[in-house]
């Protein structure tokens, strides 16, 4: 069965924007790597100030191989004009790791 990694961003409120237009912007190297099935990112509407990223994988090996390569690569660069990173909008990140062992879908109509 698949695995889902969970990045869940502390963010303050005054950079929840940013995070999100971040996302936005993302390059979308993600979609098309080997064995990813799923994305979503995730915004608290009460309780907490942690966005949770969602990605499911086919196996942990495949999450590796993208952490290692286009990940690493998309976060090496995004300097600004001025050469500098921006700096990041969440002040904390945690990564969770679960096993998918049972899963369900709407039934069909």
């Amino acid at each position: 069965m698949s695995i889902v990694k969970i990045n869940a961003l502390t963010v303050p409120a005054e950079q929840r924007e940013t995070l999100e237009k971040r996302f936005a912007s993302r390059a979308g190297a993600v979609e098309s790597s080997d064995g990813f099935e799923w994305f979503e990112l995730l915004k608290p509407l009460e309780g907490t100030d942690q966005y949770l990223v969602y990605t499911r994988w086919r196996s942990e090996a495949d999450f590796q191989a993208w952490m290692e390569g286009p990940m690493k690569a998309a976060h090496q660069g995004g300097a600004a004009e001025g050469g500098e990173r921006p700096k990041p909008a969440a002040s904390g990140s945690q990564v969770w790791t679960f096993e998918v062992v049972q899963q369900a879908g709407p039934k069909p109509a």
